[in-house]
């Protein structure tokens, strides 16, 4: 098994999921539907970027392998923190850590930076 081909369609599923219940079981028109809609788009953008990081990894080597496994577990952290934190606090009003968003957000951005990094280190 391909351990980011595995996390990146299993997140992917579960951002469909969260867009779906967010879009048909809360209010329309209300912060909270915005809120946790917003965790549904970030969660699915990251899945596709655990699948980048699924074919990145199989095709590169060296230091730049290490930087999109390194990528691959900050968009894990990030996503989880991040697009969790606003789930959260869609449906009982409050984060469930507080200062998780914002360091689920730092997460995704390190995620994107170490992409960066594997690009400038690729052979």
């Amino acid at each position: 098994m391909h351990l980011w081909l595995f996390f990146g369609a299993l997140n992917g599923l579960l951002a469909v999921i969260a867009g779906a219940y967010g879009w048909h079981a809360l209010a329309a028109d209300s912060a909270t539907r915005t809120m946790f809609g917003i965790g549904a788009q970030y969660h699915m953008w990251h899945a596709l970027a655990l699948i980048a990081t699924a074919w990145l990894s199989s095709r590169l080597e060296g230091s730049g392998a290490a930087f999109v496994r390194f990528a691959g577990w900050a968009f894990l952290i990030g996503i989880l923190l991040f697009c969790g934190s606003l789930y959260t606090t869609a449906l009982v009003g409050h984060p469930p850590i507080p200062g998780a968003a914002p360091a689920g957000g730092l997460a995704l951005m390190s995620g994107w930076g170490l992409l960066i990094l594997a690009a400038l280190k690729a052979r």
